[in-house]
């Protein structure tokens, strides 16, 4: 176990991880984590959120607590996404730091330090910039196309090397936590609310324990979902579209008026006719489907259900088994 520095002058740091198929680095995890603060120095606080990992997480989670007290744990009832466990972390810290990283090593808890360096320059928030992702290929281009295709829609420019990893001020969380739509998108939503953000080139390792959730469905789902949260641009195009369309056929029809009266030449084309009502058509049920998107997000936004569900918390675990063992 590391020793944590003594003295209330020491500020307290908070890292939040969610946790997800990463069990068996977790202890090293926590480790490594506890090493670095004690460099910077400060005081820890380490919060792993369980999303419904398929191992053993919740069990090891209660095994770090138990040894050392700063060490938190909450337990989803469910997988209710990455995001959102990172909502339940960020809403049960105390720090006057606020770390966010992933449970996979990947983000090197080394880099720490570093953040914290460059956030005492007058930084609200620094995130890491992954300079060399070492990802699939894949994955790091379905990341380039999913960031120019937000930008797009959103007119933002956005940086495909900055992921969850980041240290934000107390005031940055608290200004967080007072977003709860149900779409959810960590970095995209600390970049928006436009505190004094900096960046500093992070190492990124390569991910030895387990294999990445975000498979290409699940990318395109939550891409759609976070254009559609933060952007109305779609509804405008379909309009813009939809408005083109009804142009060039007006000017079609009065050119084939013109030539039928001046011209004496008849309209036939049973297929080009059919063929204008299936494009038509299908632009019609495309333009409900993009329209349907957003009222589904207006329905699941008036619900107002909860962001996330605990299952159990560390404390409540612990306690539980003193008194079964008493």
């Amino acid at each position: 176990m590391v020793c944590e520095p003594v003295g209330k002058s020491y500020p307290l740091i908070s890292v939040v991880v969610p946790v997800y198929g990463c069990q068996s680095c977790l202890t090293d995890l926590y480790n490594r984590v506890a090493t670095a603060i004690e460099a910077i120095p400060a005081r820890l606080e380490m919060i792993l959120v369980n999303d419904a990992s398929p191992d053993h997480a919740w069990e090891t989670i209660k095994q770090l607590s138990a040894q050392d007290s700063r060490v938190k744990g909450i337990d989803l009832a469910r997988n209710f996404g990455q995001h959102h466990a990172i909502t339940a972390g960020l809403d049960h810290t105390t720090g006057d730091w606020i770390i966010v990283m992933d449970c996979d090593l990947q983000d090197r808890p080394e880099e720490i330090g570093r953040l914290y360096s460059k956030a005492q320059e007058g930084y609200d928030v620094v995130f890491g910039k992954r300079v060399e992702r070492q990802d699939g290929w894949i994955k790091r281009k379905s990341s380039q196309f999913f960031y120019r295709v937000y930008d797009y829609f959103t007119s933002g420019s956005s940086d495909c090397t900055i992921a969850n990893f980041s240290i934000s001020s107390k005031k940055v969380v608290e200004s967080f936590r007072q977003m709860r739509e149900q779409n959810r998108f960590f970095p995209l939503f600390i970049q928006w609310m436009g505190y004094q953000t900096g960046t500093v080139q992070v190492e990124h390792n390569a991910r030895k324990v387990g294999k990445t959730s975000y498979n290409l469905k699940k990318l395109i789902s939550l891409g759609t979902d976070v254009i559609i949260s933060q952007s109305n641009k779609p509804l405008r195009l379909s309009i813009q579209f939809g408005f083109i369309i009804s142009l060039i056929s007006f000017l079609y029809g009065v050119f084939l008026v013109g030539r039928y009266f001046f011209l004496d030449v008849p309209v036939q084309g049973w297929t080009s006719v059919m063929v204008s009502i299936y494009f038509i058509g299908g632009l019609i049920f495309f333009n409900i489907g993009v329209l349907g998107l957003y009222l589904g997000k207006v329905f699941n936004e008036t619900k107002g259900r909860p962001l996330y569900l605990i299952r159990q918390t560390t404390s409540e675990a612990l306690e539980k088994d003193t008194n079964d063992g008493s």
